[in-house]
């Protein structure tokens, strides 16, 4: 069986992009940080989305275009970097509300 014209045999030769499994985490994480950081967990799963984004967009940039993802590695680690300054802030306000809460207590005779 002859090959068609121009020597190009439908169907062989292409492998599709892998999403990198550590992406996908990095954004779930991401976004569970930003809805967590109302009870400071924002403080603890934003650096783990940051760093496992980080991590996954070097293992994509270095797998030769065998990995893709590479957005979700970005949006992952950006989630994270807001999780965590959201938690970061909410820890301080309750801090701050909790010592509004005593000194009012305190001062009233």
């Amino acid at each position: 069986m002859q090959p068609p014209p121009g020597g190009y045999m439908p169907g062989a030769g292409y492998v599709a992009q892998r999403t990198d499994g550590l992406a996908i985490a990095s954004l779930i994480i991401g976004i569970c940080s930003i809805v967590c950081s109302v009870g400071c967990l924002g403080i603890i799963l934003g650096p783990t989305a940051a760093i496992m984004g980080f991590i996954s967009r070097q293992r994509i940039a270095t797998s030769g275009g065998a990995l893709g993802g590479g957005t979700l590695a970005i949006v992952g680690l950006i989630l994270g970097i807001v999780g965590f300054l959201a938690g970061v802030g909410a820890f301080f306000f309750y801090i701050y509300a909790g010592s509004l809460g005593n000194s009012a207590a305190t001062s009233s005779p």
